[in-house]
């Protein structure tokens, strides 16, 4: 008795069958990273339209401090060490220059990002301790952990926002989880560092990333069927659709 039997292509399809779940896994975090986004770009938007209060007035407001506008008095911060953080800004490379406050009704520091300024800057303000008064004003973002694929600090550079790790930089020990985004300058008379706050600090790529890694799904579908069609009906040696006999 003859059997027609054909090769299918088991191991191919364990294979391919990985890949597809990693590429739609892939898409579909890309597609809650972007309703997440959308949240947080609608609270700016919200909180665009509320009143400057100082930063103890907004830490204690209903709903958090997220994005509110805030001033708090940060003595000598112009002039004050900070760590830099690896960041781009409109499309171009450079840093962020973060250095911590200590409000006096405040029993733990906070951390004031001054502004970026691009890489082909190698200037910087100057640093030196100062308690000259000064009253900075911005927005209040929580900042993200970094995650797990994130490189180590280098000294006093930064990859990401690791506050614990930027405290101890910076020599203040475990500041707030928030940050405030400086919106006026505090080095007015040097023009290279740019002060920005959300949502201009952060960029929403996510729909283009999702409908890469789903497109990428598709023409892997596609190309297994192709190949297990040609697989399935490829001639034996001797011009034969493949058989084995019994």
């Amino acid at each position: 008795m003859t059997e027609t039997r054909t090769r299918f292509p088991l191991i191919l399809t364990m294979v391919c069958a990985l890949a597809l779940a990693l590429l739609l896994s892939l898409g579909v975090w890309q597609v809650q990273r972007l309703q997440w986004k959308e949240g947080l770009i609608r609270e700016a938007e919200a909180a665009a339209d509320l009143p400057v209060v100082s930063l103890y007035d907004a830490l204690g407001a209903p709903g958090g401090p997220e994005f509110r506008k805030v001033t708090v008095d940060c003595p000598g911060l112009p002039t004050a060490p900070y760590v830099e953080l690896r960041s781009i800004h409109d499309g171009v490379a450079g840093v962020r220059l973060i250095s911590a406050c200590r409000p006096g009704r405040m029993d733990f520091p906070i951390l004031i990002d001054r502004g970026f300024v691009a890489e082909t800057i190698s200037a910087r303000p100057p640093v030196q301790p100062s308690d000259a008064p000064y009253t900075v004003r911005g927005e209040v973002r929580l900042a993200p952990p970094p995650g797990p694929m994130t490189p180590p600090a280098e000294g006093r550079i930064f990859y990401a926002r690791d506050i614990p790790a930027m405290g101890e930089v910076l020599g203040v020990g475990l500041p707030a989880p928030h940050t405030i985004y400086a919106t006026t300058s505090t080095n007015p008379e040097w023009g290279a560092l740019q002060p920005s706050a959300p949502p201009a600090a952060f960029s929403n790529n996510h729909l283009g990333y999702a409908m890469t890694w789903f497109g990428l799904a598709i023409a892997l579908v596609g190309f297994y069927i192709a190949l297990v069609r040609r697989r399935l009906s490829a001639p034996s040696p001797n011009g034969e659709i493949e058989k084995s006999s019994s």
